[in-house]
C-alpha cells in the first residue's frame, strides 16, 4: 500500500511569488497548497497526498491563535487511522518557533515534518520543489516514525527540538547543534544517522488549551536600561526571558528588573543570546531566575508559555527545563 500523506500549506516563501525571477526577497503569499504541489513533477508519485489549507500567509504574522490551530489539525490527522504522516509548508521567519512548538505537544510516533524555502517559487533558483518533494519522502519513509518532529530543508533532517535560521537569505539557513542534524535526503531517500533521544517530547497535552499566557522576551547587553522590565509587568506579562550574555550573564539591569519582576510573581528565566551552548546555574547570577540550560530563548518562551497555561509552578518550571 502506497503512504497515505495529509499536506497542509500554512503559507510563507515557499509559496509566494515575485514580478521577476532574480527577484529573491521582494514577493507576495500567492499560491495556494494544491496549485504548488501540481506544480512540482512527480511529487504525487510519492504516496497519496491530500490537501489542506488552514491559512496562507507569511510566519512572521502567525500567532498564538494559528499555532493551536495547526497542532490541533495535525494532532486530528495524525489519529485517523488513514493517515500515515503530516507535512506541513511553513514560512522561515518563524519556523523554528512553531516546530518546537509541535515538538512540545504533538503527541504520535507518526512522522510530522515541516518544510519550507528561502527562494519564492518564481526565482530563477527557487529551492521550494526539491525541498517539499524531500519532506514528503521523508514522511513517507518507515525510518521517519518515532524521531520528533522534523524539519526539511537543503537536503537535510533535522530535528524540530534542535532547528534554528542561522542565515538571513541563503538556502542552507536553518541548521542545528550538536547532533540535530539527524540526516539528509539523497537521491530521492531519507538517509539517516542519527537517532535523537528525545525525553519530554510533547510534555504538554493540547486538550484545554484555548490560549497562551504573555512571556516576553528582553534582550540585555552592555548599559541595558531596566525599564524594559517595568514596561513587561505593566504591560501583564506573566513571566520572561531574558536573552542574556555568555552563560546566562545578567547586566546591572537586568539583576534588578529580574528580581522586580519576580517580587511581581513573573517567572524569569535566563537564556542566551550566544548560538550554541548551555546556561549552566549559577547562584551569583540567577537572583531568584532559572536557567533555560539547553534551549535558547525563542524555545524557553515557547516552553515558558505552556507550563505557565498548565498551572505548572516555579520548581516544576525549574525541572522542566532541565529536562527540555
Amino acid at each position: 500500500m502506497r503512504p497515505r500523506l495529509v499536506l497542509i500549506g500554512t503559507g510563507g516563501t515557499i509559496a509566494a511569488t515575485a514580478g521577476d525571477a532574480r527577484t529573491l526577497t521582494g514577493y507576495q503569499v500567492t499560491q495556494g497548497i494544491e496549485a504548488m504541489l501540481a506544480a512540482i513533477p512527480g511529487a504525487r508519485d510519492v504516496a497519496e497526498i491530500r490537501c489542506e489549507q488552514p491559512f496562507n500567509v507569511d510566519s512572521r504574522n502567525l500567532g498564538t491563535a494559528q499555532v493551536l490551530r495547526l497542532a490541533r489539525l495535525i494532532e486530528r490527522h495524525l489519529r485517523a487511522p488513514d493517515v500515515d504522516a503530516v507535512v506541513v509548508t511553513h514560512g522561515t521567519d518563524s519556523l523554528e518557533e512553531t516546530a518546537f512548538f509541535l515538538h512540545l505537544t504533538v503527541r504520535s510516533p507518526k512522522p510530522v515534518v515541516l518544510v519550507g524555502a528561502m527562494r519564492p517559487a518564481s526565482a530563477l533558483s527557487a529551492d521550494g520543489p526539491l525541498n517539499l518533494v524531500n519532506a514528503l519522502l521523508t514522511a513517507a519513509d518507515p525510518a521517519s516514525r518515532d524521531r520528533g518532529v522534523l524539519v526539511v530543508l537543503n537536503d537535510c533532517i533535522v530535528a524540530a527540538r534542535h532547528a534554528a535560521k542561522r542565515h538571513t537569505t541563503r538556502v542552507d539557513a536553518f541548521g542545528a547543534d550538536g547532533t540535530g542534524v539527524l540526516g539528509a535526503v539523497t537521491d530521492g531517500q531519507a538517509r539517516y544517522s542519527v537517532r535523537p533521544d528525545l525525553p519530554a517530547t510533547a510534555p504538554f497535552a493540547l486538550s484545554g488549551l484555548r490560549t497562551l499566557p504573555p512571556v516576553d522576551v528582553i534582550l540585555d547587553y552592555q548599559d541595558a536600561p531596566a525599564y524594559p522590565y517595568a514596561a513587561a509587568i505593566q504591560a501583564g506579562s506573566r513571566g520572561l526571558v531574558v536573552a542574556a550574555m555568555g552563560n546566562g550573564s545578567l547586566s546591572p539591569a537586568a539583576v534588578r528588573g529580574c528580581a522586580q519582576a519576580i517580587r511581581r510573581g513573573l517567572v524569569c528565566v535566563r537564556a542566551s543570546r550566544v548560538p550554541d551552548g548551555l546556561v549552566t546555574d549559577d547562584a551569583a547570577q540567577a537572583g531568584g531566575s532559572l536557567a533555560a540550560h539547553a534551549l535558547n530563548p525563542l524555545q524557553a518562551r515557547i516552553a515558558l508559555r505552556l507550563a505557565l497555561a498548565r498551572g505548572m509552578g516555579r520548581a516544576e518550571i525549574d525541572g522542566l527545563l532541565r529536562r527540555l
